[in-house]
Formats: C-alpha cells, sequence, structure tokens
C-alpha cells in the first residue's frame, strides 16, 4: 500500500515537475567554466601545471594532480576561517596530499579566492543574468576578499548531522573502507523521493561525512543537471548517493549547483532553492515539521 501510494503522489507530482525539466541546454553546459574560450585546459593544463597556463608558482606540486593549471602556491599550507565568525576553521595542504580539502576545496579557491590567489582569468561578477526580482546582477564570484566568515563553511568542522533539533532522522555508520555512509529514516527518505539527495560529501580518515565545495557544486555543468529516477530510494543513502524520487530527465540549475536549482524562473510559492539547502539542514524541512508539500517547480 505505501509503495503504491507514492506513485500515486509520484504521477500526480508530474505535471509540476515537467515545467522544471529542460530538453537538451542551449549554451555549452560548462557555462563560465569555458574560461574565455579556453575550456577545459584552463583549468587542467595538459602540459607543465601552472606554467602551461602562463602563472608563475611556487607550489613544487603543480600539475601534479588532475594536470591542476591553476596557482595554488599562495593557498597550500594556510589555514582558513569560515562562517559565523570563523567558527570553522580550514586547515589546507597541498596538492599531492590527496585529501578532499586538497581535491576539493584548494583547487576551487585557487581561481575562486579573492585574497591570496586572485585573479585566474575571472571577471570576479557571476556569469548567468539574473532577473531583478533576485537583487544585484552583480554577484562577486570572488570569495574571501574580506576575510571568510560571511562564507559557507567548508571543511572537516562542517559536518553532516544525524539526529537532534537541527538535522535529519537519519543514522551515521562507516563502511568498511572508512567512507561515511548515511542511513535515512522515514522521513528523510519522503524527502529524496519528494527532491532528492544531490550532495556529494567527503568523509574525514574516521568516516565523519563533511562537506566541501563540491558537496554543492559540480565544476564540470553550470545549467544542468541530469536526474534518473530511483523508483526505490534505497535504505543506504551513502555519502554521495545521487538518489531521488524526481521524474528522470533534464533539470535546469544554475551557479554549477549539482541539483535542480533555479532561482530564475521561479514561480510563485516554488520551493525548490529551499529544498536544495534542506538536504543537509534537514530540520528545517517540511517532512521533519509535518508538512505534506512536495517540491513544486
Amino acid at each position: 500500500m505505501k509503495r503504491n501510494f507514492l506513485i500515486a503522489l509520484m504521477f500526480m507530482a508530474t505535471a509540476g515537475f515537467a515545467a522544471a525539466q529542460i530538453g537538451a541546454p542551449s549554451t555549452d553546459v560548462l557555462g563560465a567554466h569555458l574560461n574565455g574560450g579556453r575550456g577545459c585546459a584552463g583549468c587542467h593544463a595538459p602540459h607543465s601545471g601552472a606554467a602551461g597556463n602562463g602563472n608563475k608558482t611556487t607550489a613544487a606540486d603543480s600539475g601534479d594532480y588532475a594536470l591542476w593549471g591553476q596557482d595554488v602556491g599562495g593557498l597550500e599550507n594556510t589555514t582558513l576561517a569560515f562562517g559565523d565568525n570563523g567558527k570553522y576553521v580550514e586547515a589546507l595542504t597541498t596538492l599531492t596530499a590527496g585529501t578532499p580539502d586538497s581535491q576539493n576545496v584548494l583547487t576551487c579557491l585557487s581561481c575562486h579566492d579573492g585574497n591570496i590567489a586572485k585573479g585566474a582569468m575571472m571577471t570576479g561578477t557571476v556569469y548567468e543574468t539574473l532577473p531583478a526580482s533576485y537583487g544585484t546582477n552583480g554577484v562577486p564570484t570572488f570569495i574571501g576578499k574580506n576575510g571568510y566568515n560571511s562564507d559557507h563553511p567548508v571543511g572537516p568542522m562542517a559536518t553532516f548531522g544525524c539526529g537532534g533539533a537541527y538535522n535529519w532522522d537519519c543514522t551515521l555508520s562507516v563502511s568498511s573502507s572508512n567512507k561515511a555512509v548515511v542511513t535515512p529514516g522515514p522521513k528523510m527518505a519522503q524527502f529524496i523521493q519528494n527532491y532528492g539527495f544531490f550532495v556529494s560529501l567527503s568523509s574525514t580518515p574516521t568516516g565523519t561525512p563533511y562537506v566541501t565545495c563540491t558537496s554543492c557544486h559540480n565544476q564540470h555543468s553550470m545549467n544542468v543537471v541530469n536526474v534518473t529516477n530511483t523508483a526505490t530510494i534505497s535504505t543506504t543513502a551513502g555519502a554521495a548517493a545521487g538518489l531521488s524520487g524526481l521524474p528522470s530527465g533534464y533539470y535546469q540549475t544554475m551557479f554549477f549547483i549539482r541539483a535542480p536549482y533555479n532561482p530564475k524562473d521561479q514561480t510563485v510559492g516554488s520551493n525548490q532553492t529551499a529544498q536544495f539547502c534542506r538536504q543537509c539542514h534537514g530540520g528545517e524541512s517540511n517532512e521533519m515539521n509535518g508538512g505534506t508539500a512536495v517540491t513544486n517547480f
């Protein structure tokens, strides 16, 4: 009976979802990461690391990870303090360390840091055209220009939790390879049916899940996300599940967000951007507060 109810719910919601689905995007999915026409080579230099992109660097490991061609020299072995007056401390290492912080934070900041690593072929403002109702069209793409206190925390202190007043009704465990495993409770499982669990969490060496830049952003696709419906949500979401009960198809997104997220073309009552945040902030979800609202595009 429960299975039939979910099928009926998804059928009734299909009409609302259809408006959010798009065909093949008309512009290149790399968007701003076309890097003024250089494309992939703007970040992944095929030869000589940062020097191959014309950058001077003090990083001895330039190009050693993913052929990285931006200058990370000023950021290696630095400590940054994010969010809530610097409550979340992130200690960066080097590219060769191979830690999630290196691969999923340091590389991003080698272009997006506005304090230590300025430049990197960026104009400093958001690539997308935003509607007047959104606010200013000059949203910055450099972060940390005046410190990182106003930026969403990342790193091992920015953990994903279960239970309590602010989190999902989930449980955490550790796999045999010390990877975090998230097992949804009934309310989180319903949310995954209503929206999804697209975030890509990293794991500490002891298996604690936490947020990095690429937890929320897919650097290779700016304007579209390909959703594959998972009709039966697994009891184990994992640390990077990509589970969703939404109808399969291509959905609009912005800002390289790795899930349906489109403040540009919303209607009154749309909650898709709020749904994206609730993936981690479950305590603010409809499901955890006894609400019956699903995802409205």
